[in-house]
């Protein structure tokens, strides 16, 4: 008795209706009339993408356009990249015992080591936000947008209240409105944060829409 496994069987499949044929039954599908393709390189078909009770996919969970900054995703990633360019901008005016200005980059980098955590949390915002590409990954992240959004508008809220005071030489030095965008931007980025995603009773599809259904 011959042991053994038997002969690999090469299966060809429609791309298109998925018809399995062996290897030299067929060229041509007999029903579409597409050219036959080796099975194992063509992508999973819609059905495998669904789950064993065939499930189609939830309308939150479809996949968005990488450029697709509607449901406040692009207010949060505006808000992030707008922050950035706040910490650059002239934060303090400086009268006494000289005249200059100082950005934000510059409190951190001299002086206030713990303003960095303003530019940091802009700067981990815009990916946070920008990387969530279906509706559910998007309201997920609705608290760490808001955490994040939040930091800046902490940070210079305290050192507006408690500024750093002089020892022997007396400063005199004037707040600039970039100081104040900064809280802004931080309370419009808490807002557009708990907004991400928007509601799920109004998404649209791409076949159809939910509006006037339940959305379990």
């Amino acid at each position: 008795m011959h042991l053994g496994y038997a002969a690999r069987v090469a299966l060809l499949a429609c791309p298109f209706c998925r018809e399995m044929f062996e290897e030299g039954e067929a060229k041509t599908c007999p029903v579409c009339g597409m050219e036959l393709t080796a099975f194992d390189k063509l992508p999973l078909s819609h059905d495998a993408l669904h789950d064993e009770a065939g499930v189609p996919t939830l309308p939150e969970l479809e996949p968005l356009a990488w450029h697709d900054l509607r449901r406040w995703k692009g207010v949060s990633v505006a808000v992030g990249i707008l922050g950035v360019v706040t910490f650059f901008l002239p934060w303090v005016h400086l009268t006494l015992p000289y005249i200059s200005s100082k950005s934000g980059f510059d409190l951190a980098h001299e002086r206030i080591g713990w303003l960095w955590a303003c530019c940091a949390a802009w700067m981990v915002l815009v990916p946070t936000v920008a990387s969530r590409r279906t509706i559910a990954h998007l309201r997920g992240a609705r608290v760490a947008a808001a955490f994040l959004s939040a930091i800046p508008g902490i940070a210079v809220a305290i050192l507006l209240a408690r500024p750093p005071r002089s020892g022997l030489v007396p400063v005199r030095y004037t707040w600039e409105w970039p100081i104040y965008a900064v809280v802004a931007l931080s309370l419009l980025g808490v807002v557009a944060a708990f907004r991400l995603g928007g509601r799920v009773d109004d998404i649209v599809v791409r076949k159809g829409t939910s509006k006037g259904q339940v959305v379990h």
